[in-house]
């Protein structure tokens, strides 16, 4: 495992530091919590770009490359992919993109990739955008799509909830220490949510009063 580390490390450290400028915004929330669709509307009226770590993750794998093997192999024996692979892909994508304002998507999962990230890009988020909703409005919602997942039964969407929570609140609370967390009620109807996400990307110069 060293060697994909190693590789990951010496082209962030490389040719793959940060050098154009960029803002990025976390985007955090359990499972059924809604955020793909609040990051679609938010790349619709703000001009963001989304990027998700885990579509990356599969993009690199279908791409066949040798990178997308070792992934490949990693997820099939059950390991975790490390931190620094995915940042590469994050940072990669990045790079490559013309935008310069970035919604990451499901990444940090947990306090050692919010280090990494911030340790190996030099970047540090503007802020955290985190679609907070009760287990049980979650578990409505996975159970009520018909997406055909098959990891939407109820108990595995109770083990992703508690991993979310085990591994994601850490992060959040740093990022809160920091005064750097925007909070959702993500329970709400999709309309009342958007309205909150709205008002925390609009510049406050920009809003009108009341």
């Amino acid at each position: 495992m060293g060697t994909v580390v190693d590789a990951a490390n010496k082209e962030a450290n490389g040719s793959l530091r940060t050098e154009k400028k960029v803002t990025v915004v976390f985007v955090l929330g359990g499972p059924g919590s809604g955020k793909g669709t609040q990051c679609a509307n938010i790349v619709q009226n703000f001009g963001y770009t989304h990027l998700s770590a885990g579509d990356l993750l599969r993009a690199e794998i279908k791409s066949g490359s040798e990178n997308g093997t070792m992934i490949q192999n990693m997820i099939k024996e059950g390991k975790i992919v490390p931190s620094e692979v995915t940042i590469k892909l994050l940072q990669r994508a990045m790079q490559e993109g013309s935008n310069d304002k970035f919604l990451i998507d499901g990444f940090p999962r947990n306090e050692e990739n919010r280090a990494a990230f911030e340790s190996v890009t030099g970047i540090v988020p503007e802020f955290v955008l985190f679609f907070d909703c009760s287990e049980e409005e979650m578990e409505r919602r996975l159970l009520n799509r018909n997406q055909g997942r098959e990891d939407d039964n109820i108990d595995t969407i109770r083990k992703r909830f508690k991993v979310f929570m085990e591994s994601s609140l850490p992060v959040i609370e740093y990022y809160n220490s920091k005064g750097k967390v925007r909070k959702i009620d993500a329970g709400k109807p999709i309309e009342e949510v958007f309205e909150a996400v709205k008002a925390v990307f609009t510049p406050s110069n920009e809003k009108v009063a009341a």
